[in-house]
């Protein structure tokens, strides 16, 4: 029980500390760098990309077979385009039925519930992820910790441009963050079962980081700029996770 205890609060600790940071980045800069956004994201991407490779992945096939892995991405992926899915509807409907200048702040409080259901998944791999080990846990954690930074500021920009408080928009994006807590929570107790049940819920990471990766850093990195430096953001955070991944 009390490996479980401290895998939540390591999975709430990373997951409010990166959103947290971002809301703060959100709030004292006064002209948002898309060079530096895109450079954040990408780090973030080459990260995960290494910590799928050369920890998740490996570690899963380690201990169970190559199906129940193959499940588990599938799994995972699919997990997060319905995430993804359901946050874009409620984004795009509530966009549709607001046209005054409160637009931004319900924009960043629609972004802060649709991180919060993103962010369940992320915990859940933090919670299975220091079931297999607290040096994979640890990765995992750090490099979603580094993915909820931009998400962070994605949410504190709109609140604090439409008119919120500064610290109702700290309240706000910490309120994102804990669903990850709650998500490592249930990694841990799910994983703590059997050695395929943790390969399935580290493959399940691996698919749900995958999708994040693919489907949101790089795209968003890509849009934000286009020249060299997310290209060079994804290399350093690659070569960074593969060092901490061996070390």
């Amino acid at each position: 029980m009390s490996g479980i205890l401290r895998t939540t609060l390591l999975g709430l600790f990373f997951g409010t500390f990166g959103t947290t940071i971002g809301g703060i980045l959100g709030i004292i800069i006064k002209k948002k760098s898309n060079k530096f956004l895109s450079f954040i994201l990408s780090f973030a991407s080459g990260l995960m990309m290494a910590v799928i490779c050369f920890d998740l992945i490996p570690e899963a096939l380690d201990i169970s077979n190559i199906y129940n892995v193959v499940l588990g991405i599938l799994v995972g992926i699919i997990s997060m385009i319905f995430c993804d899915v359901l946050v874009q509807k409620k984004f795009n409907k509530n966009q549709e039925k607001y046209s005054n200048k409160n637009d931004l702040l319900r924009t960043g409080i629609i972004v802060s519930i649709g991180l919060a259901i993103h962010n369940f998944p992320e915990g859940l791999a933090i919670g299975s992820g220091f079931e297999a080990s607290l040096k994979l846990g640890l990765g995992l954690a750090i490099a979603i910790c580094l993915h909820d930074i931009p998400e962070g500021i994605s949410m504190a920009v709109p609140m604090k441009n439409g008119g919120m408080k500064k610290s109702k928009v700290i309240f706000y994006v910490l309120l994102s963050g804990i669903t990850t807590g709650i998500g490592a929570f249930f990694g841990a107790v799910i994983g703590s079962i059997s050695e395929s049940v943790i390969a399935i819920c580290l493959s399940f990471a691996a698919g749900a980081m995958l999708y994040i990766v693919s489907g949101e850093l790089i795209p968003e990195s890509n849009k934000l700029y286009r020249g060299r430096m997310s290209a060079i953001g994804n290399m350093i955070g690659f070569i960074i996770g593969i060092f901490a991944t061996k070390i």
